[in-house]
């Protein structure tokens, strides 16, 4: 079952925990997995915003759903490319999966030659 969710436009990072807290109370005692989805479409492109949307995930995460960014204006898409994130927040893409099937998101293991193997 999908479960909707909004990310306002004027985010500060003390509004971060009441957000992680309103999206508790909305998964709390839903049986099953599924989405949710967090429309962005007024939320301004800024790190706050991607801060508190690194948050959400962790907290859908933690009931076992996925978190699922909608409504992505090009300015929040660009600010996710430019931090490594790109492709994240475009419209109805993935934003990780549930905590037991999290993928790797754009990471990658740099191996320095002097390592011994192992």
């Amino acid at each position: 079952m999908t479960v909707p969710f909004a990310v306002g436009a004027a985010v500060t990072r003390a509004d971060i925990p009441c957000l992680c807290t309103r999206l508790a109370d909305l998964l709390r005692g839903r049986a099953g997995p599924g989405d949710v989805e967090c429309d962005v479409s007024a939320a301004r492109a800024d790190l706050v915003t991607v801060e508190a949307l690194a948050r959400l995930r962790l907290t859908a995460g933690r009931y076992g759903r996925r978190f699922v960014v909608t409504g992505a204006r090009p300015d929040l898409r660009i600010l996710f490319s430019m931090i490594g994130l790109g492709g994240l927040a475009s419209g109805g893409q993935t934003f990780g999966e549930a905590e037991e099937r999290e993928q790797t998101l754009g990471v990658e293991e740099v191996v320095d030659a002097g390592d011994p193997p192992g």
